[in-house]
């Protein structure tokens, strides 16, 4: 087996002006149109998981929620933040929403082999494609995370900056981890283009070729998409409302409607690397003309729908972590993960490139494994000895005596310390007695001086 070679672009860039224009304003719609479902649609699915009513007011069955929400947020009263950099104020939801847009543009809803008819010109359902479509996605995807520096930054307030600085951290942790999944499509469809990678998946979808690379960007996409259970950029509950907190009126709907294009984009980016993109699934593509004309289109819609609707799932089952437990898993577990993975992606695909059987690859692959996973045994069995060597050693060490206003603060114990005994508090009799003598004490001494006095008068 050797590796693809450069696809075929040459049916892109040939249609007329019209044509083009056409195709950017439907891909402009259909992301309009997706995001509008998704709202609605995410209230709904949460209403139902959450075995609530969900919005049931604005059209028959509340399905002009979207719409109403849209027009109340341009009715609403437009603030500038007197301290605020104005320009990049205005700018930033701008920055945020714009290149969200972008990323569409190479997203096939159909081969490209098979064009369809639209008013009597044949074209392939896909604006454009680039030997490097992924890296572009990528680049589009980067360039959003100015929009919330900014929005944080410009605001001049504290938790708007906070929420900014915790997006960016976010977005570029995810980053990498995304693009390493990526990486791992690259190594075996042999192409970043988007089509190639779509027409790689005839036999099998990446999803089963790939399952470790799926659920890695499974989990970044989440992350990239500010969703919860990761949504700690405009995390109401320490951050106010995060970056978006100055916002309000058409700017704060830029943000959202950024928000769920994101979301709409890395759903579309999942169903085209690992979900077979446009093809009919299973049951269906035993049928001839499943994947031509405009079916395509209709089972990309599905799948589409499908992976939004895990998202929704995902936000009404999980709570929010806390932000050090997300940096870790990004750091700590995804990461070193998809470096592994990916080695082993290429020493397999090198493998297969050299014409060795399958039986032998298996071999060496499970010999690599078992070496690993034997290192790994060593090196915690060492690790485990140094632990108890140390828990020895702190055990045998005596243990300061714990002072609770040591910082001029009082502070509760940590686990392993012990406040210092407080002073038993007198019982009711004990405070009576007590009081009693104080008393009768106070009276003896009264008298006593009382009689002294008189004693000093009558000798004068």
């Amino acid at each position: 087996m050797v590796l693809a070679q450069e696809p075929d672009l040459s049916m892109f860039g040939d249609d007329p002006f019209w044509l083009i224009a056409l195709k950017a304003v439907g891909c402009f719609a259909f992301l309009m149109g997706t995001v509008l479902i998704s709202i609605v649609m995410e209230r709904k699915v949460l209403g139902w998981m959450q075995l609530r009513i969900g919005p049931n007011r604005h059209g028959p069955w509340g399905m002009l929620q979207s719409l109403a929400d849209g027009v109340k947020l341009m009715l609403k009263e437009d603030i500038t933040v007197k301290g605020a950099d104005k320009a990049l104020y205005i700018l930033a939801p701008m920055l945020a929403a714009i290149p969200a847009f972008m990323a569409v543009a190479v997203i096939p809803f159909g081969p490209k082999d098979d064009p369809v008819s639209i008013f009597g010109t044949e074209t392939v359902l896909q604006l454009t494609d680039l030997p490097v479509a992924l890296l572009y996605v990528l680049a589009t995807s980067a360039i959003a995370v100015y929009g919330t520096v900014l929005a944080g930054w410009s605001s001049g307030s504290t938790y708007p900056l906070l929420g900014g600085v915790r997006a960016t951290a976010q977005i570029i942790s995810y980053e990498v981890a995304m693009g390493l999944s990526f990486a791992a499509v690259f190594l075996y469809s042999g192409s970043m283009s988007t089509s190639a990678i779509v027409d790689a998946q005839d036999d099998r979808w990446f999803m089963i070729l790939l399952p470790v690379s799926f659920l890695i960007y499974m989990v970044a996409m989440v992350g990239e998409a500010h969703r919860p259970p990761f949504d700690m950029p405009e995390s109401e509950g320490d951050l106010v409302g995060g970056y978006l907190t100055e916002y309000s009126s058409i700017k704060f709907a830029f943000f959202m409607l950024s928000e769920y294009i994101h979301t709409v984009t890395v759903s579309m980016l999942m169903v085209t690397l690992f979900l077979g993109g446009w093809r009919a699934p299973a049951p269906l593509s035993f049928w001839e003309g499943a994947n031509s004309g405009w079916w395509p289109l209709l089972w990309f819609v599905g799948k589409l729908i499908a992976v939004i609707f895990v998202f929704f799932w995902i936000r009404a089952s999980l709570p929010r972590v806390r932000y050090d437990q997300f940096m870790v898993l990004g750091w700590k577990i995804l990461i070193p993960i998809a470096l592994v993975w990916l080695m082993l992606v290429a020493t397999v695909r090198a493998m297969q490139n050299e014409d060795y059987e399958f039986g032998d690859i298996l071999l060496w692959v499970a010999g690599g494994v078992l070496v690993v996973l034997l290192l790994s045994y060593v090196v915690d069995f060492f690790l485990d000895r140094e632990n108890e060597r140390r828990e020895q050693e702190e055990a045998a060490r005596p243990e300061p005596a714990f002072d609770p206003m040591a910082g001029g603060y009082p502070v509760p114990p940590l686990p392993g310390q012990t406040l210092p005994p407080v002073p038993r508090r007198p019982s009711r009799a004990e405070r009576t007695t007590a009081s009693v003598a104080a008393e009768s004490g106070a009276s003896t001494e009264g008298s006593t001086e009382g009689s002294t006095e008189g004693r000093e008068g009558n000798d004068a």
